[in-house]
């Protein structure tokens, strides 16, 4: 199949007189052949490059300039709010930098190029949660867990995405995120779906009231990919009610069966901090672990807050 090509992609191709480049490249050689054309084409762009085209390229791109926050703030809230996750039976996991080539795009709906691709089958984390997904997988693959219990995982994680987020305060190339991903078996009667939300409702209602002083909304929304996503979110909702909450407030969004990253329900959470409103984080079931271990009976978890914004 030939690939869709841009205009900028065409224009280059048309320069090299080479116009089924990319088909050469993706279908016939190998990854570990493309990595090394790669690095040596790399490897000749840098040995031509001079201190001050270095210094130029750091001024110009967005990516790696130092963000505006307080380090040592953002540090604390890292170790407070990972210690609660902890606390309530959450395994915290300091992560790699870089992630395997696809893992955002492969299993879910994420454009890969909004994520920073690298060299030697890599690219730069955007989205801590699917790294973890990874991490699951291998050990439920390579029988490196006993699975008597969900597994339940955490990190605070540098991010960094290629689209561009526009210079409001707490929008920036790169961000930390607090993420937490849950992974189970289906029990039947939606058992994993209750269970795994409402300890990642808890948690972030813990977080939100010690550290903060402040309660959260949390908006359920229907999704596709179950075959009872309204009677799910009413199971969930209900589940919920036995717990008598104080600091939390249930809410309904508008469904967006069309939206295919999460399945069956996405959450959301508001926040409010010295009068001024926050929509802070979301998460969902997705179906990532079925896909990469080929069975449906895998049940999968994901939520993130952002961490930058609660210090601007």
């Amino acid at each position: 199949m030939k690939p869709t090509l841009s205009a900028d992609l065409e224009r280059i191709l048309n320069r090299l007189e080479k116009s089924d480049l990319i088909t050469l490249l993706t279908e016939r050689i190998s990854s570990s052949d493309l990595n090394t054309l790669l690095l040596k084409v790399f490897n000749e762009k840098v040995r031509k490059s001079s201190p001050n085209d270095l210094l130029k390229r750091y001024t110009e791109n967005r990516f790696v300039h130092p963000a505006n926050v307080e380090p040592l703030q953002l540090k604390q809230l890292e170790m407070d709010i990972l210690k609660v996750a902890v606390n309530q039976g959450v395994s915290p996991l300091q992560l790699s930098p870089v992630a395997p080539l696809g893992s955002t795009s492969v299993v879910g709906t994420v454009d890969q190029n909004k994520v920073i691709s690298a060299l030697r089958g890599t690219e730069v984390v955007s989205d801590a949660t699917n790294l973890i997904a990874l991490h699951i997988a291998d050990l439920i693959k390579y029988h490196k867990s006993s699975r008597e219990d969900y597994m339940r995982f955490c990190t605070t994680h540098r991010h960094v995405r290629a689209q561009y987020f526009g210079d409001s305060p707490g929008m920036l190339a790169h961000f930390h995120l607090f993420c937490m991903v849950t992974s189970g078996v289906d029990q039947g009667s939606y058992d994993f779906e209750k269970k795994s939300l409402w300890e990642h409702i808890e948690i972030y209602r813990t977080i939100f009231k010690s550290l903060f002083n402040s309660k959260i909304e949390v908006i359920f929304s229907e999704r596709g990919g179950y075959k009872d996503s309204a009677g799910l979110v009413s199971r969930i909702t209900d589940y919920g009610e036995s717990f008598e909450l104080n600091d939390v407030v249930i809410s309904t969004g508008s469904p967006q069966k069309e939206n295919q990253y999460y399945k069956g329900l996405q959450f959301t959470i508001k926040t409010v901090i010295e009068d001024k409103e926050y929509y802070i984080g979301d998460g969902g079931f997705v179906d990532w672990t079925q896909k990469m271990l080929g069975t449906k009976k895998e049940r999968l978890l994901i939520s993130a807050i952002g961490l930058d914004r609660l210090l601007v």
